[in-house]
């Protein structure tokens, strides 16, 4: 019998996808799951949605709310959070490696190291050296992986994974997919692994 399996359908760039890339590795072996990783871009999805802007810029009530929101999360996880000077923060390369390298063993400690660039040390994590940093933090060979992220081919990949997202009616991030049964939160992760053992 084939282990029951989730697809986590992240954003480097979103904050509430932090908490949940930082701990669903750990929580789905737990419970006896597999994780398929599934990067893709927020902005084609805002912009369908009619937003040029993340919704927490747009309405800075919600925004304000947000980040206090996270900071209370961050502490219950016991995650470090340092609010990045740039938000939403462009993420491009690190989607593109991530989404070439989503089947490789490794996947899990790449995205766990881009989100801590991010959200704890406020790293640019949209250019090439930072995300040749973080795969040579892992012992990757960062020029061989930049290269093919940044492939034609690779290109499409990540923009074809992104109308992916949106066909299964993703709006936002993270998101959690079994079966068809899509879970829309940080807070919906327990909700979707005990829909997966089901």
């Amino acid at each position: 019998m084939s282990k029951p399996s989730l697809q986590f359908w992240f954003e480097f760039a979103s904050t509430y996808s932090y908490p949940s890339a930082m701990r669903i590795q750990r929580a789905a072996a737990a419970d006896g799951v597999a994780v398929e990783w599934r990067p893709f871009l927020l902005g084609p999805i805002f912009s369908r949605q009619g937003w040029h802007d993340s919704p927490f810029n747009i309405y800075p009530v919600k925004g304000r709310y947000m980040w206090r929101d996270l900071e209370r999360l961050c502490s219950e996880y016991k995650l470090p959070l340092n609010r990045p000077s740039q938000f939403p923060r462009g993420s491009v390369l690190a989607a593109r490696v991530a989404c070439v390298a989503q089947a490789e063993a490794w996947i899990g400690e790449f995205v766990r190291t881009m989100y801590h660039l991010n959200f704890v040390d406020d790293a640019a994590i949209g250019s090439a050296e930072v995300v040749a940093a973080a795969l040579q933090a892992i012992g990757k060979p960062a020029q061989e992986w930049i290269e093919r992220a940044q492939s034609p081919e690779s290109k499409e990949r990540l923009k074809r994974q992104t109308d992916e997202a949106a066909a299964l009616g993703i709006f936002g991030a993270p998101s959690f997919v079994v079966d068809g049964e899509l879970f829309w939160g940080n807070d919906r992760l327990q909700q979707a692994l005990a829909w997966a053992k089901r």
